[in-house]
């Protein structure tokens, strides 16, 4: 975005604004990156997006409020929650018998043979205490022991058989464990261990008592009434949440304990009592609280360097199912892992008060340091129409629906800087339906809740087709090229690809739409460490591609690769980015385009 700024001496990545009086479009705004740093640099911004979430996100996170009369809200929200939740989450100290909150509770996955019922856990090492010493279940009867005492049980109980979760087979009948696919997926848990925080005594481990099991099942006698209509949370098989159909879930309901549910219900009820904006925000800390308060949330506590940390549902951007899963609590009222607390105080508020001013981090000092950037905020006003940003600097405008058609005139927006989807390689729509249903409950007025899914160019519940991706992202980029000033406009974006379908897929409707490439960088895209790339054949670099909306005396002039490098992720990348150069300034047909690609990436 800076590269765009016409004052040369802007330019620096430091230096403040420089965008004012331009119009930056994102057609597929996603997160809504591109809106956020444009908005920065005193531009005006459209966005769009098929998805409804993206469209909330960036209106609540763009709009101006003032942070006091946000927390004023998120303090009475929470203290009525917390309220109203108390007697759900409610236990002992096992020492001093003192009441106190719940902070979390433990739970087994019961599995059969044969022989019965077993539970399963990731470790029976339950937290790795600084001294050496550790807190561990008994196999046999479940109790929480300390360091390595022995259990009173003598290893001879009447209850299941507790495992690790390596344990394949049953050691007495040998047969394979089954999950038990018919019982609903919250109830194929065990409650185990409650872990809690007396004021005396610290934190704790416990079994469940008498009290806490009588506390479970006054929210399981709660659960039939809390949402009747199971139909509005039935599953939709797509590539990802196929896994949960593949398991015997075929509603999200069944991803949450009874107390997770009471706290949606009550959630719910609460927010139509808050302005709109207000509401969005507390809708959306609500949603973005379910990663860690559903039945595939797991536990990583054990470590003394993650003392009570709760792996989040889609850690891995898949679904996951934990042998020891957490129920949270998401009224603690210390900001504890995945709590409401922790999440308004770290994405909320620490948020607002970045886009209040802005920091970067300055690396022409030895050490990591950040200095504030004079002048910029990240937020504006929101408009509804391009009228209403004549003159004006930081308005967004934006638009839920297919970007095949904008309501905006011809060449009007200065550049477009987007991220499209990567033909077949990532599900975000299918994985967002997981929070898209308790959206459309939380926020019921916020959004096109019934949008047509067909439209997407990466349909998330059918197999993708190479036809319906090159059609719907020609339309787009036909419909960038239309919007974009023919003189000096661009339209800047990044892809990588190993499929061949791919890359002629985006060849083919850039040259539809009539674009040329000016420019191509190749940047690193995934650490090598990360979970999406580690021990995979998978690219780690992405090609940033800058494009014109027609050709000129000044286009470079693109020479065809001799080959494409498929052994060096940077070099395929940059290879393939220099076809596509090549490409879209041939008269070569679509069928002669695809053939390429196939013989270039085999």
């Amino acid at each position: 975005l800076k590269q765009l700024v016409a004052d040369e001496a802007q330019r620096d990545y430091y230096a403040p604004g420089g965008l004012e009086g331009k119009l930056i479009l994102d057609p597929m705004m996603g997160g809504g990156t591109t809106l956020h740093e444009a908005i920065r640099l005193g531009a005006n911004v459209l966005g769009a997006d098929l998805d409804p979430i993206p469209v909330l996100q960036a209106r609540a996170s763009l709009s101006t409020i003032k942070l006091m009369d946000l927390e004023q809200a998120y303090r009475r929200f929470f203290r009525t929650l917390q309220t109203e939740l108390a007697d759900y989450f409610t236990t002992s100290c096992p020492i001093c018998q003192r009441e106190t909150a719940v902070r979390f509770t433990l739970h087994a996955l019961r599995r059969h043979c044969d022989c019965g019922p077993a539970l399963f856990v990731d470790s029976l090492v339950l937290r790795q205490e600084t001294d050496g010493t550790t807190i561990r279940l008994c196999p046999a009867c479940h109790a929480v022991l300390t360091g390595d005492e022995p259990c009173v049980c003598g290893g001879q109980s009447a209850k299941p058989s507790l495992y690790n979760k390596q344990r394949k087979a049953c050691p007495d009948c040998g047969q394979r464990y089954k999950e038990e696919v018919a019982t609903p997926f919250y109830a194929r848990y065990e409650p185990l261990v409650i872990v809690g925080r007396c004021r005396e005594h610290g934190s704790f481990f416990k079994n469940l008592a008498e009290a806490d099991e009588a506390v479970w099942q006054a929210a399981e006698e709660q659960r039939p009434f809390l949402f009747p209509n199971r139909a509005d949370f039935n599953i939709e098989p797509g590539r990802k949440s196929r896994q949960l159909i593949l398991r015997g879930i075929d509603n999200y309901l069944d991803l949450f304990s009874s107390r997770q549910l009471i706290y949606l219900r009550r959630a719910i009820d609460l927010l139509p009592q808050f302005e709109p904006l207000i509401r969005l925000n507390l809708g959306l800390l609500v949603s973005t609280s379910l990663e860690f308060n559903a039945m595939l949330s797991g536990y990583k506590g054990k470590n003394k360097r993650r003392a009570g940390a709760i792996r989040h549902v889609f850690s891995h951007h898949a679904y996951s199912f934990p042998y020891t899963a957490v129920e949270n609590n998401p009224v603690y009222p210390r900001k504890s892992s995945g709590t409401l607390q922790r999440l308004f105080e770290a994405n909320v508020r620490n948020g607002r008060l970045w886009a209040a001013a802005p920091r970067e981090r300055d690396l022409n000092h030895k050490k990591p340091t950040f200095i504030e950037i004079e002048g910029e905020v990240d937020a504006g006003i929101e408009v509804g129409d391009l009228a209403q940003m004549a003159g004006e600097t930081r308005c967004f405008w934006l638009r839920q629906g297919s970007s095949t058609r904008l309501d905006l005139p011809d060449d009007c927006v200065d550049a477009i800087v987007t991220d499209p989807p990567y033909f077949d390689s990532v599900q975000y729509s299918d994985l967002a339906a997981f929070f898209r249903v308790w959206l459309r409950q939380l926020l019921p007025d916020a959004a096109d809740w019934d949008y047509d899914i067909r439209q997407s160019a990466v349909d998330p519940h059918k197999n993708d087709r190479q036809s319906r991706y090159t059609e719907i992202i020609s339309g787009i980029f036909a419909e960038c090229h239309r919007v974009l000033k023919k003189e000096n406009g661009r339209f800047v974006f990044t892809f990588h690809h190993w499929n061949p379908k791919g890359w002629a897929a985006l060849t083919i409707a850039l040259k539809r739409a009539g674009f040329v490439l000016v420019n191509r960088y190749v940047v690193l895209s995934e650490s090598p460490i990360s979970v999406h790339v580690s021990n995979m054949k998978a690219l780690r670099h992405d090609a940033i591609l800058v494009l014109s909306p027609h050709h000129s005396a000044l286009s470079p002039v693109w020479e065809r690769p001799s080959t494409i490098n498929t052994d060096d992720s940077r070099q395929f990348t940059h290879d393939c980015a220099t076809l596509l150069g090549w490409l879209l300034a041939s008269d070569l047909p679509d069928a002669e385009i695809s053939r390429l690609w196939r013989q270039g990436l085999t």
